[in-house]
């Protein structure tokens, strides 16, 4: 086997592995094209956004930003005081937005200096930052909100007169979907339909958000991303300010989080209050690495295409575990399985490559030195 395909299996080699377990899922499934394609396209439109909310950082060498809970739990504080004023439609998205928008900012300059002093350990340390932020977050809404902060909503405050439900059905509930649907009908047979609803405007956000990624990238911040994200060393010698840059990309990517999480919650139509921010990170990273990225390159179909790859595997095994086992839970196991082990598996591959680069970078400076004290003798 030669270097370069070698290279390119060891590169793609968890999206592979994706599409063999897909391949196998629906041989054994074999569920029905119309709801598998219904399914697809709500969670695509629901969950790639916030998949695209991650490539930013890796841009600037932070690798997976594991802290983008900070910006889903700035997006669903939005949503709640949307909710307690009584806004609904689009224009309670658009006071989600307003109030998320600051705190995203602020917690994203908050995390971005902290990554700044864990230089090398910013996967890990974004996951625990996003861990000690989520008890300021329960603190906020079970103890200030309703007794500091007041609220005026009943329906969502608890029954001892404080804090804020663990469930909440939202006033804001596809207000983005549905200000521009279409519904296409698909024929497979004379009496099957595929019925596939499009809302327009979501899609719509998605896209300009790939548009904006692009510019971005040629932009002079941009491109001081890309240098940082190559070599730290040399971009400062070219005058750039690294930590600056750094702290810079979490925050476009802690804000585009809040935008992502907002969109996700009214396609879903409810808010689970304390955990609907805790799978943002884990299942936008796995979907990002399904689609063939690392936590050194992505790019937008790499997002795209691992959003889809991984949601197909969310829809497909439960139903191949039922067939099997006879019980559905075991897919459900075997995804969370997945899920996890995908992670581990990118991150694995990336340690053992930076070994091997770093050993080639070794044995390289041996040569040169051997070489050099030749030439003197």
């Amino acid at each position: 086997m030669n270097k370069s395909l070698k290279s390119k299996l060891s590169r793609y080699a968890v999206p592979i592995l994706f599409i063999i377990i897909i391949a196998v899922g629906l041989w054994i499934a074999k569920p029905p094209l119309g709801y598998v394609t219904s399914e697809i396209g709500k969670r695509m439109v629901r969950n790639t956004f916030l998949v695209l909310s991650l490539i930013i950082p890796i841009v600037a060498g932070m690798g997976i930003n594991f802290g983008i809970p900070l910006g889903a739990m700035s997006g669903q504080i939005g949503l709640i005081f949307a909710q307690d004023w009584g806004i609904t439609g689009p224009a309670g998205i658009l006071v989600a937005v307003l109030i998320g928008t600051p705190i995203a900012i602020l917690l994203g300059k908050f995390s971005g200096h902290i990554l700044n002093r864990a230089r090398g350990r910013e996967m890990i340390t974004s996951m625990m930052l996003a861990f000690f932020m989520l008890g300021v977050y329960m603190l906020f809404l079970l103890y200030l909100c309703g007794s500091v902060v007041p609220m005026h909503n009943a329906s969502i405050i608890l029954s001892k007169g404080y804090g804020i439900k663990n469930s909440i059905t939202l006033d804001t509930a596809h207000a983005i979907d549905n200000i521009l649907l279409y519904r296409i009908q698909l024929p497979i047979t004379e009496k099957h339909m595929i019925n596939f609803d499009v809302p327009v405007v979501t899609i719509l956000l998605i896209a300009l958000l790939c548009v904006f990624i692009v510019w971005f990238k040629k932009t002079k911040i941009g491109h001081d991303m890309k240098a940082v994200g190559m070599d730290q060393v040399i971009s400062a010698n070219a005058g750039i300010h690294s930590d600056k840059v750094r702290v810079q990309s979490i925050v476009v990517s802690t804000v585009l989080a809040c935008y992502g999480q907002i969109i996700y919650l009214q396609n879903i139509g409810t808010l689970a209050t304390y955990a609907g921010q805790d799978q943002a990170a884990l299942y936008a990273a796995a979907s990002i690495l399904v689609g063939g990225a690392s936590v050194m390159r992505a790019s937008i179909p790499n997002a795209i295409i691992g959003t889809m790859l991984f949601h197909l595997m969310f829809i497909i095994l439960p139903q191949a575990g039922r067939i099997l086992t006879g019980d559905a839970m075991m897919g459900e196991y075997f995804r969370t399985f997945i899920s996890y082990g995908v992670v581990t598996l990118a991150l694995i591959m990336h340690a053992y490559n930076r070994m091997k680069q770093a050993e080639a970078a070794r044995h390289q400076d041996r040569l040169e030195n051997t070489e050099v004290s030749k030439e003197s003798t």
